[in-house]
């Protein structure tokens, strides 16, 4: 760093860490609608939700892929509707570990890992429109 100047890397690694933490309080408040939406799955809190937003992350981005691979061929006989199957399981598999996030059951699961999909993208793409708007062109308007 040279006399008050900040280096790019640093700013970088800013600016992902701050959209990162904006994505997953978006995915903390899509829970929280699910919730809402869907009898079969509690959230005590926002900070549970905060804590189970990052689980189905994880989730998500370890176990899932595996599940993924495993499941090819009876995904490719379904057409792709099993991989409904295997989101739900994730969901329902998240609530199952947590406390103060609960599914009740597999088809909760299901219809909850549907809404949390909706309802993440749709906040995902307003925060998107909105910091383009604010901060100048965009290339990539899909992801932060």
């Amino acid at each position: 760093m040279i006399a008050g100047r900040v280096s790019r890397p640093f700013i970088f690694e800013r600016t992902m860490l701050l959209r990162l933490l904006l994505i997953w309080t978006l995915n903390s408040l899509a829970l929280i609608a699910v919730a809402n939406f869907v009898p079969g799955i509690h959230v005590d809190g926002f900070m549970a939700a905060f804590i189970a937003a990052f689980v189905l992350g994880l989730v998500n981005t370890l176990i899932r892929p595996i599940f993924l691979v495993l499941t090819l061929p009876v995904t490719l006989l379904t057409l792709g509707l099993f991989i409904f199957v295997i989101n739900g399981l994730m969901f329902w598999f998240a609530g199952s570990i947590l406390r103060g996030f609960v599914v009740d059951s597999f088809w909760h699961g299901v219809l909850g890992a549907v809404l949390y999909s909706i309802f993440s993208w749709a906040l995902s793409s307003a925060a998107t429109q909105l910091l383009v708007r604010n901060h100048g062109k965009h290339n990539n308007t899909d992801q932060f």
